[in-house]
């Protein structure tokens, strides 16, 4: 077994954490319980989104925002006295300037216009700069096309009357950092969900979709923030684990297994970086004393509107759902925009200031979603380029939406808080993921854990949630998969022990050797 040691560029720790990181400590005798079926590992792949107005992630540019864990005393995550977690090495997240703002270099008396205009082209030039050099230039048109369409379709549907949440990239990230992890065909099962033929070129890809996703200008923040959280008496596979952290910028910690303090230290990192949104499902999220590993995986991304909904305009008018009519507060504006329609839909595209966007798309009278969403149409048109797109002679080399008319949209959309949880399992087994969910077939060789019982994913779940109002919106998720081996359990501090099954017995004499051995099968004789 290779043991742990910080070899990443993008991970800084101290000389003393590095020895220890690949130092761990003994092993202690874990005793086999036959017949058991209990976790020994647990994988926990956790994502999320959080949006504007919850507060921003911290940086120079915004320091009130939730504090990344850093190392504070050499050994403790910051703030977190009571959280009995050693930070072993932090991700450095790169820096950027702040997105200059207008006010700030033109407001006032006796503005000198000449040397304003100069600082803030400079201030400008700055910015770009930061932003430019963060982009992997990566073309992701088609790219994960297929899985965003099958996967969305698959966990959105037969909804019935309950809302439903799901953030594609979310399980893509989290699936891949699984298939790092994985071997043989249970990692093809999920590099071909995911659209990929290697997972060279998924490490490349997560890695994109990181740097392209990263955003901290005091306007927009957009971050990926990646841990894996290590038994302190345990050893790891070395590539991998590196292989994670120069990926996927992970941060990595150490701590006792199935202790309160560990989990609630999980748990506050989870809370963190979601913005606190799923606080009430991340208390569920526990690491066992049977817990080899953790992986947790988050997103956060906050902004406002381009043009913010005025609450003088909201008003309470009739929601026609399907379980009848509801009252809801609705907010309203008039927009000069594009308005797009298919077959059986209409849609208008909301934007956020400097970056993004929030589609809304309307099925047409006498269509359901399910419909929509079964035949295609709601997720080719989200997939596919508003204008035509041209190579460098001026060919059109991608079509645009045809359905499109410039003109007046009087918007008129509810406020909504919506959030639901999925089991994830059923539907990536229709998506042809099935091996890793299977002990008998399952391959966890990368990880290199520390037993020789079969290991397989046991649960996989999906929670999600959704706030718009006047502002702009604010959302949330996270995926967690358990990965449980067969035929080994650790015990807790109280077991039942129930001889209620065939049975062996021996009987030793002084010197302990037996005197008598046996198996019960008829208690009764």
């Amino acid at each position: 077994m290779k043991r742990y040691r910080q070899a990443n560029e993008n991970i800084h720790a101290s000389e003393e954490l590095k020895e220890k990181a690949a130092r761990p400590g003994q092993k202690r005798p874990y005793a086999r319980w036959t017949g058991a079926v209990a976790a020994v590992l647990a994988v926990v792949l956790i994502g999320g989104i959080a949006m504007w107005p919850g507060k921003a992630q911290p940086s120079a540019n915004n320091p009130n925002g939730p504090a990344l864990f850093s190392l504070e005393g050499g050994s403790r995550m910051a703030g977190r006295s009571a959280a009995q977690a050693t930070a072993l090495s932090v991700a450095k997240y790169p820096e950027m300037h702040p997105y200059p703002r207008e006010e700030n270099f033109y407001s006032g008396k006796n503005v000198d216009w000449e040397k304003a205009s100069k600082a803030y082209s400079d201030a400008y030039d700055a910015w770009w700069k930061d932003r430019d050099a963060l982009r992997s230039g990566t073309d992701y048109t088609g790219v994960m096309d297929d899985f965003i369409s099958r996967s969305t379709a698959q966990f959105l549907t037969d909804a019935g009357e309950e809302n439903r949440v799901y953030s594609p990239l979310n399980v893509y990230m989290a699936l891949s950092m699984l298939a790092e992890t994985t071997g043989d065909n249970t990692r093809a099962q999920i590099l071909d969900l995911l659209q990929v033929g290697s997972i060279e070129e998924l490490r490349e890809r997560a890695n994109a979709l990181w740097l392209d996703h990263y955003r901290d200008d005091g306007t927009v923040t957009s971050i990926l923030g990646n841990s894996l959280w290590l038994r302190e008496d345990f050893t790891y596979s070395q590539k991998t684990l590196d292989t994670l952290a120069k990926a996927y910028y992970a941060s990595s910690f150490s701590g006792e297994m199935g202790s309160e303090e560990y989990n609630q230290a999980l748990r506050d990192w989870i809370n963190e970086q979601t913005n606190g949104l799923l606080e009430e499902q991340a208390e569920g999220l526990e690491m066992d004393a049977s817990t080899v590993l953790a992986l947790a995986s988050t997103i956060y991304f906050k902004a406002a509107w381009h043009d913010e909904f005025g609450k003088e305009n909201t008003e309470t008018d009739t929601f026609h759902a399907l379980s009848g009519d509801v009252d809801a507060e609705f907010m309203r504006q008039t927009l000069e925009s594009t308005f797009y329609w298919g077959d059986n839909f209409t849609a208008v595209q909301l934007r956020f200031q400097e970056g993004g966007s929030m589609w809304l798309i309307l099925p047409a009278e006498g269509c359901s979603v399910d419909e929509l969403l079964d035949s295609g149409e709601a997720m080719e048109f989200l997939l596919s380029p508003k204008y035509d797109q041209y190579d460098g002679e001026g060919n059109v080399t991608r079509e645009g939406w045809t359905g499109q008319k410039f003109l007046t949209i009087h918007l008129s959309m509810p406020r909504f808080d919506v959030s639901s949880d999925l089991d994830l399992i059923e539907g990536l087994e229709a998506l042809g993921v099935t091996d890793v969910f299977d002990p008998v077939v399952s391959n966890f060789d990368p990880l290199e854990a520390s037993t020789d019982d079969p290991l397989y994913v046991s649960q996989a779940q999906h929670a999600a949630r959704v706030k718009v109002d006047e502002e702009g919106c604010e959302a949330a998720a996270y995926t967690v998969m358990m990965v449980e081996a067969t035929g080994l359990a650790i015990p807790e501090d109280e077991v039942d022990f129930i001889l209620d099954r065939p049975f062996l017995f021996a009987v030793t004499g002084e010197s302990g050797l037996p005197l008598f051995t046996g198996v019960v099968n008829q208690p009764n004789g």
